[in-house]
């Protein structure tokens, strides 16, 4: 634990991990123990043969990794998971995002109407600029039943700004219907496949090796966009993008 691992340009120092962060890897270790048990209490994506033409839609808080990270993403993580399963769908450099924070989960017909996303564009544009910026720290793999992602802690200004948002869209009557494994320690992640049939055992040894040997610099999350979009983020309708207060320290 205390040396630095190198991959290629990615490095992260696991030394030093501050409390926040453990109590959000304890909250991700919980979430890999109900995947072993099949007992998975949060919400998923069920799955489709067709994701990019899948018509159910969620309304959700993102932010678009900059180019430099979807391209380490892409060459270091998804490329070679490809060679194994390439019938999944992966995304593409343009579809990869980081979810910051949910407003309404999939489905067909919407949970949301028009009059509902005209009130979280004012909650979203009257909440994040009062947030600071902050870090995630992309750590591992996590493989659930139906879909890949990269997971990784954050600095604390994530709990705040999602509970803030949280607060807001409960009072005006558009509450997360997401479930969440655990509602005061929240974290980024962003998916890199889907599964329209379960995985193999080569495809979980690479993801097991993948996990292992690759490290990211830390990442600082700027912005947030709300989006409408499908679970393969195929042509999304971007509803608008607020920047986080820089931190200048």
């Amino acid at each position: 634990m205390g040396s630095i691992p190198i991959v290629g340009s990615f490095i992260v120092d696991y030394t030093h991990i501050s409390e926040h962060r453990r109590h959000q890897q304890n909250v991700i270790r919980a979430i890999e123990k109900q995947i072993a048990a099949s007992a998975l209490r949060v919400s998923t994506v069920t799955p489709v043969s067709d994701y990019e033409h899948d018509s159910r839609l969620c309304l959700t808080g993102v932010h678009i990794p900059h180019e430099s990270f979807k391209k380490n993403v892409l060459e270091k993580l998804i490329l070679p998971l490809q060679q194994i399963e390439p019938n999944y769908y992966f995304y593409y450099k343009d579809a990869m995002h980081i979810t910051v924070k949910n407003v309404r989960v999939i489905n067909d017909p919407p949970h949301f109407t028009p009059h509902d996303i005209t009130k979280a564009k004012k909650i979203f544009a009257d909440t994040i600029p009062k947030h600071a910026e902050f870090n995630v720290y992309f750590y591992r793999l996590l493989l659930f039943p139906n879909n890949l992602a990269l997971v990784g802690t954050t600095d604390p200004e994530l709990d705040a700004l999602v509970h803030d948002l949280d607060s807001a869209l409960e009072k005006e009557g558009i509450p997360d219907d997401k479930v969440y494994a655990n509602t005061q320690y929240f974290f980024c992640n962003i998916t890199l496949a889907r599964f329209n049939t379960p995985p193999s055992d080569a495809f979980k040894q690479k993801v097991r090796e993948l996990s292992s040997r690759t490290r990211f610099d830390d990442y600082t999350i700027d912005s947030v966009a709300l989006v409408q979009c499908n679970a393969a983020f195929k042509n999304p309708i971007m509803e608008g993008v607020w920047r986080l207060q820089r931190n200048n320290s």
